[in-house]
């Protein structure tokens, strides 16, 4: 699954040191490049980070009852929301109030992270279809 490219630099010199003995130096550096499949597996784990700390972000607030009102608290609400809407009809949601404020287990965030997590296994399974295993 590496899709690394390796340059390796050999330099060799010789010289006389200051007692007159021959020295001979060898250097040799290896550069690595990451290729363009990891690069691509890459950005699909990050993306799939991405909407796990947003769903994760969301089932806590909910659990804990955040301030919808809050602007922060919007905007993950209405950002995860679009991602977690597909999986809020699996589960009856579970409601505690508690004061003003009211408390929301959701267990389809749960389910939604690791469908989501699965998705993003398998884009990044296909992009490195049939390359070779060092």
């Amino acid at each position: 699954m590496a899709d690394y490219r390796t340059k390796e630099i050999k330099e060799a010199r010789t010289g006389v040191d200051s007692s007159g003995s021959v020295v001979e130096e060898r250097i040799r550096s290896v550069e690595t490049e990451i290729g363009s499949k990891a690069r691509v597996v890459n950005v699909i784990w990050y993306i799939y980070g991405l909407i796990a700390v947003l769903l994760g972000l969301r089932m806590v607030l909910k659990l804990f009852g955040a301030n919808s009102g809050n602007a922060f608290v919007e905007f993950i609400y209405s950002t995860s929301g679009v991602l977690s809407a597909p999986f809020d009809s699996i589960f009856g949601v579970t409601q505690s109030e508690a004061g003003s404020n009211q408390a929301v287990f959701e267990p389809s965030i749960l389910v939604a992270i690791a469908v989501y997590g699965l998705i993003a296994w398998g884009i990044a399974k296909l992009v490195v279809l049939n390359e070779k295993e060092y």
